[in-house]
């Protein structure tokens, strides 16, 4: 990947954590008649977010050809994994955020694994370890707000 590109995919890294930090500052100026709608939407992100993280291995995957056969199983088995933590994600409003991070910290952890078998740059595992902190911190954060704050 050329430099420009590389600059370009930290740049959009960085823009999908817009909506993760401005809920959760909304999170503690809205008035609190409107926090259940801010913290609904912050749960809703993490949702997408973390399905797209298990989609990228599929990707990945495919385009490495698997030529490690039960390696290639392994990351597509997992690529569903987050969108399946995900969707557990829903079943409570406040535990879904406790699942959430558990889920992004859990997603870090084996993507760096499996990334540097597909030998994705170092940079990428470095950038994702960056925008993993965020995320993290804007969940709990959310989580604090949605049980300091009543709504």
């Amino acid at each position: 990947m050329n430099n420009l590109n590389q600059k370009l995919v930290i740049r959009l890294g960085f823009l999908g954590l817009v909506p993760f930090v401005l809920l959760t500052l909304a999170c503690w100026v809205v008035h609190p008649d409107w926090l259940g709608y801010f913290i609904k939407a912050q749960l809703y992100y993490g949702i997408v977010i973390l399905s797209f993280l298990g989609g990228l291995h599929w990707g990945v995957t495919i385009m490495a050809g698997g030529s490690d056969h039960e390696e290639t199983k392994k990351a597509l088995i997992w690529g569903v994994i987050p969108t399946l933590i995900a969707w557990c994600s829903m079943i409570n409003m406040l535990f879904g955020f406790v699942v959430q991070v558990a889920g992004f910290i859990a997603a870090y952890l084996i993507d760096k694994r499996l990334y540097q078998s597909y030998g994705v740059p170092q940079w990428f595992i470095d950038l994702r370890l960056q925008l993993t902190r965020v995320v993290v911190g804007a969940q709990i954060f959310t989580f604090i707000a949605a049980n300091v704050r009543s709504y």
